[in-house]
């Protein structure tokens, strides 16, 4: 049995009446997080979703193609806190590369503006935020190219050419196709075909 939880936390708030990202990591830090539980703010409310085998075997699998594209040095996190525009967004997403040079600032955090991709694979409880919010917030921020892998669908989702919230291409991929991002960033054609299914 799969448990996703959703968490509302209630933080002091900052000069400005508003509560901060930090804050909110900080209660979630100090919150009993079962290992295993990814935790990130999506507009204010904290997500806490588990980590299932068939989440990571796709993330993997994508890490892999992409180092043996850019190798082992570039800069791709998985799980990793960045914060994007709009209200309270503290994103961990799946999987991300960052530009060539990109840096942490002095608080070790990256910037939305270096982030050239980002892979979220959907879980049950996540699913509206993969579709919804993060990729409106994504194409906000200028990400060039977002992929979400469904593995209850079988099939991903990729989205370029972001203007406003929202992106002017989407194209439909069934796991065992390839996922043809040549002439993008990435400029690497991704293989699904060991894409585990929900």
């Amino acid at each position: 049995m799969t448990i996703e939880l959703i968490d509302r936390i209630e933080v002091e708030m900052a000069e400005s009446g508003e509560p901060s990202l930090d804050k909110m990591f900080e209660q979630l830090e100090r919150m009993p997080v079962p290992e295993g539980f990814k935790a990130e703010i999506v507009e204010g409310i904290a997500y806490r979703a588990p980590q299932r085998t068939t989440h990571w075997d796709i993330i993997r699998r994508v890490l892999r193609q992409l180092e043996d594209r850019f190798g082992e040095d570039a800069k791709i996190t998985s799980d990793v806190r960045i914060d994007f525009p709009g209200y309270l967004n503290g994103f961990c997403p799946d999987l991300t590369k960052l530009a060539e040079g990109a840096e942490p600032d002095e608080d070790g955090q990256w910037s939305y503006r270096d982030v050239e991709f980002v892979l979220e694979v959907v879980s049950r409880g996540t699913r509206a935020n993969a579709y919804g919010t993060k990729k409106a917030t994504y194409a906000t921020a200028g990400v060039p190219v977002y992929l979400i892998a469904d593995p209850y669908q079988g099939q991903c989702q990729i989205f370029t050419e972001p203007k406003d919230d929202d992106y002017r291409t989407k194209r439909t991929v069934e796991f065992g196709e390839p996922i043809d991002l040549m002439g993008t960033v990435v400029d690497v054609v991704l293989s699904t075909e060991k894409f585990p299914r929900g």
